[in-house]
């Protein structure tokens, strides 16, 4: 029974740790990150295993982890206020052509980033976007400016 209370704490805090560390997309996480989540993960595994090998164990533990994603996951449907806690909301990286400086600097994305998927959906400039947002699975997503291509055109 301790491994499986082991497992639901492990689990749980490392949902924790991955999100106070912040949301980068997958394309942006630096070999650092990627070394600390797994090196957490093997961490944590190691809390919850401790000095007991044994085949039951690991079947318990491991289930345990498949039972508390389940519902964590089964929650977050459940309640929007508890999604928000566990994925975080939408975040405003650029707007009226203002870069949101503090909240770039808290989530570590520069605006080469920004600019870096702006070019990547044909946006060649900053005044060309409306809003850049960094959304709650780490994507940024540039919305362009309505209404640019009628103004060149005419």
């Amino acid at each position: 029974m301790a491994a499986v209370i082991r497992a639901v704490f492990g689990y749980c805090f490392l949902i924790f740790i991955v999100r106070i560390v912040g949301r980068r997309p997958g394309k942006q996480i630096s070999p650092f990150e990627f070394v600390f989540i797994f090196f957490a993960g093997g961490l944590a595994l190691t809390a919850m295993v401790a000095d007991d090998a044994s085949l039951t164990n690991a079947f318990c533990t491991i289930s345990t982890i498949a039972v508390v994603h389940f519902a964590l996951a089964w929650a977050r449907q459940r309640s929007q206020t508890f999604a928000r806690v566990i994925d975080g909301t939408p975040l405003v990286l650029l707007k009226d052509d203002e870069w949101q400086v503090d909240t770039m600097r808290r989530m570590r994305i520069q605006d080469d980033d920004v600019m870096a998927m702006a070019r990547d959906k044909g946006i060649t400039s900053l005044d060309q976007i409306e809003y850049a947002l960094l959304e709650r699975n780490g994507e940024i997503s540039v919305i362009q400016k309505s209404g640019d291509t009628e103004e060149e055109e005419e």
